[in-house]
């Protein structure tokens, strides 16, 4: 079976994260191994509280599992300070690590920040020219790139200057647009491709980009060349919010085993 290693903050209900990454994995048929960055305690209502681990015990998770099990896959998520990224950038270069997915996660859709500006710089300098590809949302793109994205051209504009800045690919996921879910694909050779959607009924959106990543890295561990993996994670994140999964008193958590066990079951 093929591992993906995800380096990535813990969620305590379990809707991103390591925990949503894990779920996602099992799911489309693959091992998840971890490396927790921090811990938080959250719900569907928000995020109460971060804890971010020190950079020496994610450099040790990285090393005991890179050590024994090499993963096919990496993907990364929250990494709160500069340390942690120079630990997950070292251990990269360290094992030769390959198919490196980042979902830039700046902040929980709450607002809560998870990546100060230190650790973005970090990112920026020492670990984005690591990566095969990169998953921002719109507004992070525009943070990565510099410009306000309003429609199409602009997402592609955006996609491009990030993917020509750090050598890598670069999907934009249109989750925040109004008028759709519409993500674009741009590749290093200079090509681009639209992965179009329709905006689901459920609010329960909580953990999207967590999922779409770590179902890509899972792809890519399985052989998928990038444009194939965004395609088939397109599909699956697609499922899962269309599933209409509902728990907590928030915005909750997909039903990342759709396929196995529909949330309409037994109604």
């Amino acid at each position: 079976m093929y591992a993906v290693l995800s380096i990535a903050g813990s969620d305590s209900c379990c809707g991103a994260g390591v925990q949503a990454d894990i779920k996602t994995l099992s799911a489309i048929g693959v091992y998840g191994l971890t490396a927790v960055t921090a811990v938080t305690a959250q719900n569907t209502l928000g995020v109460q509280a971060v804890f971010p681990l020190p950079a020496d015990m994610v450099r040790a998770q990285l090393e005991s599992v890179c050590g024994d099990i090499r993963p096919c896959a990496v993907k990364i998520g929250m990494l709160p300070d500069a340390q942690c990224v120079r630990a997950v950038s070292g251990a990269i270069r360290r094992y030769a690590l390959e198919h490196i997915v980042i979902d830039t996660v700046f902040s929980a859709s709450a607002g809560t920040v998870l990546q100060p500006e230190a650790a973005m710089r970090a990112a920026a300098e020492e670990l984005y020219p690591l990566a095969e590809l990169l998953t921002p949302n719109i507004p992070e793109a525009e943070q990565l790139s510099g410009m306000r994205i309003t429609a199409d051209a602009g997402c592609e504009a955006a996609a491009r200057r990030i993917g020509e800045r750090w050598g890598c690919a670069v999907l934009i996921k249109g989750g925040h647009r109004e008028s759709g879910a519409d993500d674009v694909l741009y590749t290093a050779n200079g090509t681009y491709r639209w992965f179009r959607a329709q905006k689901q009924p459920n609010p329960h959106t909580h953990g999207t980009g967590c999922t779409f990543s770590s179902a890509i890295a899972g792809y890519l561990a399985q052989g998928c060349a990038v444009e194939q993996a965004v395609r088939r994670a397109k599909e699956f994140i697609t499922g899962a919010v269309a599933d209409g999964f509902a728990i907590g008193h928030g915005r909750g958590p997909l039903n990342h085993f759709y396929s196995f066990y529909p949330s309409t079951q037994g109604e």
